[in-house]
């Protein structure tokens, strides 16, 4: 196995005292990551409300970050491993609380879209170093997973304090504020980052080809608005182009790698059962999570009423489980096995998701306290396991375009669970029956039926609201049923692909 430290430097590795303060330092940027993606779903009441997107603006502003993200992913991987996964993490955490400032002020839906595309960018450098880092800094296996499990529950934490955090923030000031809350983190990463962390890279890293960065990015951003579109509107000649066009450059790109002397990407990783079924172990869980958590939030406010802070808090069991479950992880799948913890925690959630399709407007909040604490021990479980899994399975100095593959999974899964689960509560919401005069941007999402409502007669706001609420709910069950369905369908693949998989073991 290459490594990119000498013998001696490996031993000192082991044994340094700093490795587990660099350890808080990588954690920050998951934090980062995690609190930005996690407020945007309290924002969006108060975006639509003060930028008056459409529905479909609405959803791109939920999911063009994590287009880009997907479709960069890879690239800013295997920059990190030829440039040095210190400076691309140090200079992406500063463009990344940059960008955060342009997101807090954006004026219109279209800007903010793009703050949101561009935030994206930046945070495509920041989770492979992460992940690149703690490969190189833990050469031992338990202290490794360890490491790992700490890595998962911050990110998991982050969801957590995401929502409390800007729901505190939104009852008190706009909601450009919830943007804002990156800039000290970044700060303190930044600061405490150059000091602590050591560089690392893949020393015989070969070119960074651009040719490969454009046809990634093309193939997987293409791809996913051809879902999105097909999900949407049903099938559309632009959609069916956009489609043809991420499928081409997507083979483009496979292509290319196995023609090059050292490729952006070694396809030959994707050999490795174990490496394979971790990616789409991933992939798939997040897809059958993503829709549903991006419109819990709009539940919690807008159907039962609920105040910024108080859903923030409400949503804390997940977190909670998830914590908990992550640090525990890695000691379950050496006592068990690998493929048991997985698709034990797959399985789980899918039973979690199903138990939600009974959600009524009204539901007491002990049942929907209860199903997000096994939705987030079950992804604590799987997530940490499968991450261990794919840094396992590759040498050190390819970390970061395995760190990559396996975000890409991540990001892929969140941008397409939104398009699909999001656009089915989105179509079934569309379709309600409104009192006489129910204004149209009323169809366009929840926010605008709450907005139009106040300019509307008590009984017929009311008789909107009502209709409104209960569509939306309906479309909320039809998102879970389908996500439960995927969640099971991953245990399964888990179950089979992760077969006699197991993880190192401290020599």
């Amino acid at each position: 196995m290459t490594s990119t430290l000498r013998p001696a430097e490996a031993t000192e590795a082991v044994r340094r005292p700093g490795r587990w303060l660099a350890l808080s330092v990588l954690v920050l940027a998951v934090l980062l990551v995690a609190v930005d993606a996690t407020v945007l779903g309290l924002a969006t009441p108060y975006i639509s409300e003060d930028l008056r997107p459409s529905g479909t603006q609405l959803l791109w502003i939920g999911d063009v970050y994590s287009f880009v993200i997907a479709g960069l992913l890879v690239s800013m991987g295997s920059l990190g491993d030829r440039i040095g996964r210190k400076r691309i993490l140090l200079c992406g955490a500063t463009a990344f609380g940059a960008l955060s400032v342009l997101n807090a002020y954006a004026s219109t839906p279209e800007l903010l879209i793009v703050a949101r595309a561009l935030l994206g960018v930046a945070g495509a450098t920041l989770m492979p170093a992460t992940l690149a880092l703690i490969r190189n800094i833990f050469h031992d296996p338990r202290e490794r997973s360890l490491a790992v499990g700490v890595w998962g529950a911050t990110a998991s934490a982050g969801t957590a304090i995401g929502p409390i955090t800007g729901g505190f923030l939104l009852e008190h000031f706009w909601w450009g504020s919830v943007f804002l809350i990156n800039l000290p983190v970044m700060a303190v990463l930044v600061l405490v980052g150059i000091r602590t962390l050591p560089e690392s890279r893949n020393p015989r890293p070969g070119p960074w080809d651009l040719a490969s960065v454009l046809l990634s990015l093309t193939g997987m951003i293409a791809l996913v608005y051809a879902v999105k579109e097909a999900a949407t509107h049903g099938p559309t000649p632009t959609g069916a182009a956009a489609g043809l066009l991420g499928a081409a450059a997507l083979y483009g790109f496979v292509r290319r790698q196995l023609t090059m002397p050292v490729p952006l990407l070694d396809m030959r990783l994707f050999r490795s059962r174990g490496f394979s079924g971790a990616v789409l172990a991933d992939l798939l869980t997040v897809l059958g999570m993503s829709g549903l958590v991006f419109f819990l939030s709009q539940y919690l406010q807008l159907v039962q009423g609920r105040r910024p802070l108080e859903a923030g808090l409400a949503e804390l069991p997940a977190a909670v489980g998830a914590v908990a479950a992550g640090l525990v992880a890695g000691r379950a799948a050496r006592r068990l096995t690998v493929r048991t913890v997985v698709s034990g925690g797959l399985a789980a959630v899918g039973v979690a998701l199903a138990a939600l399709t009974m959600l009524g407007r009204s539901t007491g909040y002990p049942v929907l306290g209860a199903a997000l604490l096994v939705v987030g021990i079950g992804a604590g479980f799987s997530f940490t396991v499968t991450a261990d899994v794919i840094l396992s399975s590759v040498p050190r100095d390819q970390a970061g375009a395995a760190s990559a593959v396996s975000e890409t999974a991540y990001e892929l899964g969140a941008a397409l669970g939104i398009a699909l689960l999001g656009s089915i509560v989105t179509g079934v919401y569309r379709g309600f029956q409104g009192p006489a005069g129910t204004p149209t941007e009323a169809h366009e999402s929840l926010g605008a039926a709450t907005e139009a409502a106040a300019h509307l007669a008590p009984h017929r706001a009311e008789a909107l609201l009502d209709a409104a609420r209960t569509s939306f709910v309906h479309g909320l069950h039809l998102a879970s049923a389908a996500g439960a369905a995927v969640l099971l369908a991953a245990s399964a693949v888990s179950w089979f692909l992760l077969r006699h998989q197991e993880l190192e073991s401290s020599g």
